[in-house]
């Protein structure tokens, strides 16, 4: 009996000749694999490769599990009210870059979610576990809603952060400023070795959080954080550290400020000399005043402003910030003169004045042509300094004409909107609704941006009525588009019923942009719906 050895099986062939005969095509090389009866080459060569690719896996062993995530850390706040909850889902649902898609009169869902989650914040709640990665992927597209994002989403919401590389943002500025979690750097657990560690190693966002955190806290030691690497650190990095002192400026930053100002960058050393011009006490501020004393003076007989602007910047004026040649167009005694005053504390003012006001030294004429040179150098000092009293008379009353491109000289010097930065809130409001209520709308688009939200009763009527003039005159109405954006955010959502009569169709008078009653119809449809769902927002996170 003749007994028969059983068939070999065939030899593997290797991956890399698969590969070489799939990137040569069948029809160039024949394939190193056996072709079945009723089977073409290519087909072999694709059943060849998946075979070798499960032969490779199954040999492959299993790698080590890696320990599971810590715990996530529990967040004591109080959970949202359930229709809060909900409605942070449909809002999160519609959470495109701002834009409307949708009707014309249809609320921008993408433009509230920012003052609902402001709102939620303000009432202290947490947000649910099972919306934090959607909230996440929120603050991710949208670096506006960021720092709210986060603060709802506390501790959990790092947590996650750590688990996921796409929101590794999260990490790099806490939840808030000055609320970092006690085992993130700059908490409360973390010792100087772990916050230097940090510090020398971080990526620089989270360095500049890190810094801003550290000042907070404890301005001395951000102060020695940041100038133990002064040294090494590069130009633009110390422009943007130096600016971090500006919140928690204080006497003691001054040292380290000197010597800023012979810093090897020109911006650096104009932040440092800003900066130093913010402490009317510091000798910086002192010898800008030295300066400025000699340049401008008040005559007692005729009761003249003088003004005598430098001869030449010297390297003392320069080491102080002073910038030797102006922009085109602007002479150079002047340029160095508005320098001086700018950076000249302002209580210095009266006591050379004869102790006069803001107001009366405001009003004193000046000599030769001089007055919008210094009025613009007092403007800018009055807003770096925070002085209410200097805003206030260098704005003038409401009513007087608005300064723009075309204004006459003597009122293009003022900015104010950003004279307005400085005063309280309450008035702030006052004297742009009183100018709203003498000049419209036309020159008010800035002045609302710097207005507390929601806009108070007196404001909030100035707008709605000079939006009603405007409809009723046929104004183009595009042209009030921005207003009507602001209008949807900051206007208190109880001005919602007084609005309702105005979403009528209007009669188009004689001499109206065409289309423009059905456009200010919809507009004004779309700001009670947004004023309306941002009531029902608030009575929601209410508890009501």
């Amino acid at each position: 009996m003749t007994s028969t050895a059983p068939a070999l099986a065939p030899a593997p062939v290797s991956w890399d000749d698969l590969v070489a005969a799939a990137l040569l095509g069948t029809e160039r090389r024949t394939p190193p694999v056996a072709v079945r009866p009723g089977q073409d080459a290519a087909s072999a060569l694709l059943d060849a490769a998946a075979l070798s690719t499960v032969r490779r896996r199954a040999g492959l062993r299993p790698a080590p599990a890696r320990p599971g995530p810590a715990p996530a850390p529990e967040d004591p706040r109080p959970p949202l009210p359930p229709a809060a909850r909900s409605r942070l889902a449909m809002l999160l649902a519609d959470r495109s870059s701002p834009g409307r898609s949708g009707p014309r009169s249809a609320p921008d869902l993408a433009e509230l979610l920012p003052q609902w989650l402001a709102l939620a914040n303000q009432h202290g709640y947490r947000a649910p576990d099972a919306l934090l990665p959607t909230l996440l992927d929120a603050a991710r597209a949208r670096t506006d809603l960021r720092p709210e994002a986060l603060t709802l989403g506390g501790p959990r919401a790092l947590w996650l952060a750590r688990l996921n590389p796409d929101w590794k943002f999260a990490l790099r500025g806490g939840p808030g400023r000055g609320t970092a979690p006690a085992s993130e750097p700059g908490g409360a657990a973390s010792d100087d070795a772990e916050v230097r560690r940090s510090w020398e190693e971080g990526l620089f966002a989270e360095r500049v959080s890190l810094l801003a955190r550290t000042r907070h806290r404890d301005p001395a030691a951000g102060l020695a954080l940041l100038s133990g690497t002064w040294s090494t650190e590069r130009a633009e990095d110390r422009l943007m550290f130096l600016d971090s002192l500006r919140d928690d400026l204080s006497p003691s930053d001054e040292p380290f400020l000197e010597q800023a100002l012979s810093d090897r960058s020109r911006n650096v050393r104009a932040t440092a000399a800003e900066l130093l011009a913010a402490l009317p006490d510091s000798a910086y501020a002192a010898r800008m005043a030295e300066r400025s004393a000699a340049c401008v003076s008040l005559s007692p007989a005729t009761g003249l402003i003088a003004v005598d602007p430098p001869e030449q910047c010297d390297s003392g004026m320069q080491r102080d910030g002073v910038v030797p040649k102006p922009p085109s167009g602007r002479g150079e005694r002047s340029w160095w003169l508005s320098q001086l005053v700018e950076a000249t504390p302002l209580t210095r003012w009266s006591e050379w004045f004869g102790g006069l006001d803001a107001d009366r030294i405001v009003a004193l004429p000046v000599a030769d042509g001089w007055t919008g040179d210094l009025h613009a150098a007092w403007c800018r000092a009055a807003v770096r300094q925070r002085s209410a009293e200097w805003s206030r008379a260098l704005l003038g009353p409401p009513g007087s004409p608005p300064a723009t491109a075309g204004a006459p000289a003597v009122a293009a010097w003022r900015d104010p909107a950003k004279l307005l930065s400085a005063l309280p809130s309450e008035e702030r409001a006052r004297w742009v609704a009183d100018f709203i209520a003498s000049h419209g709308l036309s020159d008010a688009f800035r002045l609302l941006g710097v207005c507390a939200v929601p806009w108070s009763e007196r404001l909030g009527g100035a707008v709605v009525d000079a939006l009603d003039i405007a409809r009723d005159a046929g104004s183009y109405p595009w042209s009030f588009s921005g207003i009507m954006g602001l209008a949807e955010r900051c206007l208190d959502p109880a001005q919602a019923d007084r609005l309702e009569m105005l979403t009528a169709l209007p009669d188009e008078p004689e001499g109206a942009a065409p289309g423009a009653g059905g456009y200010w119809s919809e507009a004004f449809q779309r700001l009670v719906g947004t004023l309306r769902l941002r009531g029902a927002m608030r009575a929601e996170l209410a508890g009501g």
